[in-house]
């Protein structure tokens, strides 16, 4: 609850900054508001409802908010220099604050008018933070995009509230899965096609095929750091809701959608992984990756068992990876190059530093050993295979070595010899950064029982 409060504070002190003019000082302010926020959200376990019942903070909903705001942190951090002297720099940090306190919401609502209001509170600033360079047409019409793809499966997920809400006659969430697990009382087909609405509203948010469309064009089109938000925060927060609403509220009709989970995991493995291989610009290709990551995470829900503590560890890896593949992204764009395969040949060469941390990231996220991404990808694995889902294993596995194919095209470049001499500058606060997130993928994967929390 606490945590709640922290992060809608330093949201208003940002609104705050212009009118008393401590702008130069907003961003650290942050900063240490966000350490503060991950020392509550980590201490905060099991603190029950709150809210009046709509909200529960309990050991599921404390590991992925204190993910969520530790992986704020980092990229606050990596943002800076994109805040920095910038004329809307209060206008959008109460944005991206306000975007986190939805995520932290999706990650602890007990009732379905909460799961509303988290999505739209992290979408509607995300509309706008992806529009925010006005001199680009391809920033107006990302967020344009987004805006309505967005607008499209929100109507999708309030009438599949509503349906659910007229078959059991309550919005809470213990009550719907104690009416829906109630064999006295058969519930009418209309809940059913509820439940399937409110997953074609959730799929949007984590970008599943076919509901991706959006996807590579807003991640090109927004700016990095905001796209690197969206693949990292959003994303932990979609699956955080996706799992508490399927496999503790609506579990009791898994016959209902787990087929529909299954369908879309197969396609989600498939069309990412071809699609991804054809990109030349490196934010389309790290976007169809996402979707790609999204449909891994899929495979937990489908095969049962700890899904949980699975998909928050992989989560944690995919996340970090993420966000050092796109800090890096941000730092070429900085020294005034685009983000096309072209711009990465010959990279370990003008900094060894980038180039080094990107191996590492786009490693992980091919799931090489020993780093993070392939022992979130082996867990995966043998849990499916384990509950009798071969099929779709050896689907992942395919679909997992056309991904190292396309990881590897980046690094190739960054290691020839083609290209110009032209050193980027780094700033010594990006090389600790980056430091800090390189060692903590390898780490998450020497590691792993380490953060197994759930």
């Amino acid at each position: 609850m606490y945590l709640i409060y922290i992060i809608c504070g330093l949201g208003i002190v940002s609104l705050l900054a212009e009118i008393f003019n401590f702008k130069k000082a907003l961003l650290p302010i942050i900063m240490l508001g966000l350490l503060a926020a991950i020392g509550v959200a980590a201490v905060g376990e099991n603190t029950g409802l709150a809210f009046s019942g709509m909200v529960l903070f309990d050991r599921f909903s404390v590991v992925y908010s204190t993910m969520i705001v530790a992986i704020a942190f980092c990229w606050f951090w990596m943002a800076y220099s994109y805040f920095h002297n910038r004329p809307y720099l209060t206008d959008q940090s109460a944005l991206v604050l306000f975007s986190i306190v939805g995520a932290v919401i999706l990650t602890a609502f007990a009732n379905m008018a909460m799961l509303f209001l988290g999505i739209e509170i992290l979408s509607i600033a995300l509309y706008a933070l992806s529009g925010s360079k006005k001199n680009n047409l391809f920033s107006t019409e990302s967020s344009f995009k987004y805006f309505l793809m967005g607008s499209f499966a929100t109507g999708f997920l309030l009438m599949g509230i509503a349906l659910v809400y007229g078959a059991t006659g309550s919005f809470e969430l213990m009550s719907i899965q104690t009416a829906s697990t109630n064999g006295a009382q058969p519930l009418p087909s209309f809940f059913y096609v509820g439940v399937l609405l409110i997953l074609v509203g959730i799929s949007f948010k984590v970008s599943v095929v076919p509901f991706h469309f959006w996807a590579p064009d807003v991640y090109e089109g927004a700016p990095t750091p905001i796209t690197a938000f969206m693949s990292t925060i959003v994303k932990m927060a979609a699956f955080a809701a996706l799992i508490r609403l399927f496999t503790v509220c609506f579990a009791a009709t898994s016959i209902t959608w787990l087929v529909v989970f299954y369908v879309m995991c197969v396609l989600t493995l498939l069309v990412s992984s071809v699609s991804a291989v054809y990109q030349s610009n490196v934010k389309r290709m790290l976007a169809y990756s996402s979707v790609g990551h999204a449909g891994y995470i899929l495979i937990a829900i489908v095969s049962g068992g700890n899904v949980g503590g699975l998909v928050s560890y992989y989560l944690a890896g995919y996340a970090v990876a993420s966000l050092i593949a796109f800090a890096v992204i941000h730092q070429i764009e900085e020294s005034g190059r685009t983000v096309f395969l072209s711009d990465f040949q010959g990279l370990f060469r003008k900094s060894p530093w980038l180039a080094v941390s990107m191996t590492i990231a786009l490693l992980s996220l091919a799931g090489i050993p020993p780093l993070a991404g392939f022992f979130g990808k082996y867990l995966l694995l043998t849990q499916a295979i384990g509950n009798g889902h071969l099929a779709l294993a050896l689907v992942a596995i395919f679909t997992s070595l056309i991904g190292v194919y396309y990881y590897f095209k980046v690094i190739i470049a960054m290691y020839s010899a083609v290209g110009s001499d032209q050193n980027i500058m780094i700033s010594t606060s990006q090389k600790a950064l980056l430091f800090i997130l390189v060692t903590l993928v390898v780490v998450l994967g020497v590691f792993p029982d380490w953060f197994t929390f759930l």
